[in-house]
């Protein structure tokens, strides 16, 4: 992987900064395709992560899709308000259960090729080597945040 310009020495700007301007401008070439489905690039992931894990407690899909509870609180409510994830009452009269309905599940299938072909404009943008090695980065740096005991944050979705 060839880089445009040759490695500082030191790490230069503000990494938040640099993480978000990236963020903001891969998530809009999924947003841009997604839109066609009526989802927006975070609620079909998230649509994605409830048909693959769920039925689940809130506690457990937050904590599988790296987010803080109110914000995935707060991403669940259109998706409910749709008809495509539901929750249910779980094994005890405190606990809650996420599901995705039929619908949902419908509404998945459908996004599910404008999701691959935003992925494919975003490898074809970057290049599929350099989309490889940053989510190798990406996963060894949300690791070793997590064993340094950062938190989880989680307020942007």
């Amino acid at each position: 992987m060839s880089l445009a310009n040759p490695l500082p020495e030191r790490p230069q700007g503000c990494t938040n900064l640099k993480l978000r301007q990236l963020m903001r401008r891969v998530g809009a070439v999924f947003d841009q395709e997604m839109a066609r489905s009526g989802l927006r690039g975070t609620q079909y992931s998230l649509l994605s992560h409830v048909i693959k894990l769920g039925p689940l407690r809130a506690v457990d899909l937050a904590r599988a899709m790296k987010l803080s509870t109110s914000t995935l609180s707060r991403n669940l409510q259109p998706l409910v308000a749709a008809g495509w994830v539901q929750v249910r009452p779980g094994t005890d009269a405190r606990s809650r259960l996420i599901v995705a309905s039929e619908a949902g599940r419908e509404k998945r299938k459908e996004a599910q090729a404008m999701w691959r072909v935003a992925q494919e404009r975003v490898n074809a943008m970057l290049g599929p080597e350099r989309v490889i090695a940053l989510h190798v980065l990406l996963d060894d740096s949300l690791l070793r945040l997590e064993e340094a005991g950062a938190p989880e944050g989680g307020d942007e979705e």
